[in-house]
């Protein structure tokens, strides 16, 4: 990811390319039987804030506009909380892909991103969830024919949450000229030309979050980064890597792509 300075809306400017991995939360919406409240949230798994879920504000915002009947939620959240992986923009997302299909609303794909773009400047991406280049402040899509198929993702989570508004705050516009399609660059290359700009703000906060880069590279990673502002690393592997035993204090997921 490059920062590419501060717009005049205030967000910040961005190059970044997204890939959709195979791990995910589980999200179950049903109809009617809310009792007094439109709308019942109920969470398990990793705790989280249920007064603040972009659920219930993708819910919200489209009952002001669409005036939904009421439903139950069930979000089983797997997806760490402030690791740079997108889980809470993606629940947004398939929420509002959800009640589309639900309320039979015939919300386009382009209005469902216009909409979820209200909730998270990637939230957009989660709608057609297929490799992309972003731009603007992260809403902006182009699609990329990057297909990392027959590689292996090691993506490792420290239990470090990094919150997103306070990272933005600590990085400077990029001096790199990192490429903004890795197409353009051999994968092999991708170490000495494909950078994220968080990584000088969160490695010196976090020492041991840089440690995981440089072991996934001493494991034979082709190419190892922070995932979005972190705290997640993941390592790109040419064969099955099982690291584990060596993250032992971590969660670790070993990922075909």
């Amino acid at each position: 990811m490059v920062n590419r300075g501060l717009r005049d809306d205030g967000y910040h400017e961005i190059r970044s390319t997204i890939y959709p991995i195979s791990i995910c939360d589980s999200l179950e919406i049903v109809r009617g039987g809310a009792g007094k409240k439109k709308l019942e949230l109920l969470t398990t798994g990793i705790e989280m804030d249920g007064n603040d879920n972009l659920c219930m504000k993708a819910y919200e915002m489209l009952d002001l506009e669409f005036n939904l009947g009421s439903v139950q939620m069930h979000l089983h959240k797997v997806i760490p909380i402030g690791a740079g992986l997108g889980g809470g923009s993606a629940d947004a997302s398939n929420t509002i892909l959800m009640l589309n299909e639900i309320f039979e609303l015939g919300l386009t794909e382009d209005k469902m991103k216009s909409l979820s773009s209200q909730l998270g400047s990637d939230c957009p991406f989660f709608i057609g969830n297929e490799p992309a280049i972003v731009t603007g402040r992260g809403d902006e899509l182009k699609r990329t024919e990057l297909n990392l198929e027959g590689h292996f993702l090691v993506l490792v989570y420290p239990d470090i949450h990094i919150n997103t508004a306070e990272a933005y705050k600590q990085i400077q516009s990029s001096k790199k000229s990192g490429s903004i399609d890795p197409l353009n660059e051999n994968i092999e290359n991708w170490r000495d030309s494909i950078f994220n700009d968080f990584e000088d703000f969160v490695f010196s906060s976090f020492p041991e979050i840089g440690k995981i880069k440089s072991a996934l590279y001493n494991s034979g990673a082709i190419y190892a980064s922070l995932s979005g502002s972190g705290s997640s690393v993941y390592g790109i592997f040419t064969r099955v890597t099982d690291l584990k035993a060596q993250f032992e204090n971590h969660t670790v997921w070993n990922i075909p792509l």
